[in-house]
């Protein structure tokens, strides 16, 4: 069934076909663009519902991945894995490769919010993958163009030993070592209007500091702060200091 919006219908063909799906795809075109409604648009008829759908979805798509491609992998690298895979960040990177923030629908403050953009386009992309599940309730909507991302993301993930998640690795070096957790001190800073970096971390262990970075979010901030102390960590060790 197609949208009595012909304009909007030919918006939602366009990213299918981005998607790499047959123009003849049993997409339910109605779910889709409630997908693609953020709740600025309409408090009853948004997208958060099938965000609950497509956060399950992007959880088994990404359990049978790693399944199917490493079959002797133990289930705490899965896990470790797959937590990498269905975050915020990766989602969203995934969502601005398909261009989806062009055809997401958003109203008022929310439509220039760049703190708030990651976390926009990751629940709008779940939120797809919730309609083009219910469009079926099988995966062959979703498999054929995610799984690749997957595939590829999961042999990156595997072979970074901090598993791109910086701060969880840093804490399990610390614990190991320390038996302690490295602190985190994060502040707002002040950039011009059109800058993302919005706030500075520095993280410290037993009162030193192991490395400093900003980010969009106090989140991305203490990331990146993570990412420069695990770094150093790990150059000293292979230099043996």
């Amino acid at each position: 069934m197609t949208l009595s919006y012909p304009r909007r219908q030919k918006q939602l063909q366009s990213l299918v076909q981005k998607l790499g799906l047959p123009a003849q795809a049993p997409v339910q075109w109605q779910l889709l663009d409630l997908a693609l409604t953020h709740p600025t648009i309409s408090a009853q008829a948004n997208y958060e519902q099938l965000e609950f759908v497509g956060d399950a979805v992007v959880r088994l798509v990404a359990a049978e991945v790693l399944w199917e491609t490493y079959p002797d992998c133990p289930v705490g690298e899965f896990a470790a894995i797959r937590s990498v895979l269905v975050s915020d960040r990766i989602l969203a990177q995934l969502a601005a490769e398909y261009g989806l923030e062009l055809y997401l629908l958003v109203a008022g403050s929310a439509s220039t919010d760049k703190a708030g953009q990651e976390t926009r386009l990751a629940d709008a992309f779940e939120a797809v993958l919730g309609a083009l599940y219910l469009s079926t309730h099988t995966l062959k909507l979703v498999r054929p163009w995610l799984d690749p991302h997957f595939k590829q993301l999961a042999a990156q993930i595997r072979s970074d030993p901090a598993r791109l998640n910086y701060k969880a690795a840093l804490q399990e070096w610390t614990q190991a070592h320390f038996k302690v957790l490295p602190e985190y001190r994060v502040q707002e800073i002040s950039q011009p209007r059109d800058s993302l970096e919005r706030f500075a971390a520095e993280v410290w262990l037993q009162d030193r500091q192991l490395g400093q970075g900003t980010g969009r979010s106090i989140k991305a901030a203490e990331q990146a702060a993570a990412q420069v102390a695990f770094l150093a960590i790990s150059d000293a060790q292979k230099n043996g200091e």
